[in-house]
C-alpha cells in the first residue's frame, strides 16, 4: 500500500456513516476495473489516476457524496436535477448510484478519451478570462520586495489573478493590507495564492 493510499484510508475513514460505504464501494469499483489505476489526494479529496492522468474523483461533504469523471460528458438523470459537484448528483446513500455495469461503462468512456490523447471536455468549453487588474498597493508592496518581486514577475497568468482576486475581494482597508503583507511573504517564498491545496 502506498503513501496516498493510505492518506484515501483516512479520508474515507473520516467521513460520515452515510458516506463511506458509497467512497468505499465506488473505489473497490474504479480499482476492480481498472487495476493499473493509481490513487492520490489532490484538493483535498481522493483522485484516481490513469497514467498520468485524472481519471475520476470522489468526495464526502455534509449530506450527500459525489463522483466525477475528469475526461467525461456522461451525466445521470440526478445530476441534471439536482446539481452538485462530479457527474451523478448528489449521492446520499449507495441507492444512488448507478448500476456498477453503468459506472464502469463510464469509466471505459473516460479511459479511452485519456488514452486518445483527448482534453477533458470542460477544458475544451473554459474560455479565456480576462485579466484582472491588480490593485496599485499590491504592486507596490511586491516593488518593495526585490525576492516577491522575482518571483511574481515569473508568475503564470493564473497565479496572478488569483492574489488580484483575493486583494480585491477584501471589504476593508484593513483586511487589504493584511492580505496584501501576507501575499508579499507567501510570493517571496514562491508559493501560489492557492499553495495550502496544491500536490507537494
Amino acid at each position: 500500500m502506498t503513501d496516498e493510499s493510505t492518506k484515501v484510508d483516512a479520508y474515507i475513514a473520516a467521513q460520515a456513516d452515510f458516506a463511506r460505504p458509497i467512497l468505499t464501494h465506488f473505489r473497490a469499483l474504479v480499482h476492480a476495473a481498472r487495476p493499473g489505476v493509481t490513487e492520490a489526494i489532490k484538493w483535498g479529496f481522493p483522485h484516481f489516476i490513469h497514467g498520468t492522468k485524472n481519471l475520476a474523483s470522489m468526495a464526502a461533504f455534509k449530506s450527500h457524496a459525489a463522483i466525477g469523471f475528469w475526461y467525461s460528458e456522461d451525466q445521470t438523470e440526478a445530476r441534471r436535477e439536482q446539481g452538485g459537484m462530479g457527474h451523478l448528483g448528489k449521492i446520499a446513500s449507495l441507492s444512488d448510484l448507478p448500476p456498477d455495469e453503468e459506472l464502469r461503462a463510464m469509466l471505459d468512456r473516460a479511459v479511452a478519451m485519456i488514452d486518445a490523447g483527448a482534453k477533458p471536455q470542460w477544458m475544451e468549453r473554459r474560455q479565456p478570462r480576462a485579466a484582472l487588474p491588480i490593485p496599485p498597493a499590491l504592486t507596490e508592496a511586491i516593488a518593495a520586495n526585490p525576492a516577491a518581486q522575482a518571483v511574481w514577475s515569473a508568475f503564470p497568468p493564473g497565479k496572478v489573478r488569483d492574489y488580484a482576486e483575493w486583494i480585491g475581494e477584501a471589504k476593508t482597508d484593513a483586511t487589504r493590507d493584511k492580505r496584501i503583507a501576507q501575499a508579499v511573504d507567501w510570493i517571496a517564498e514562491g508559493k501560489g495564492r492557492n499553495w495550502k491545496y496544491e500536490k507537494r
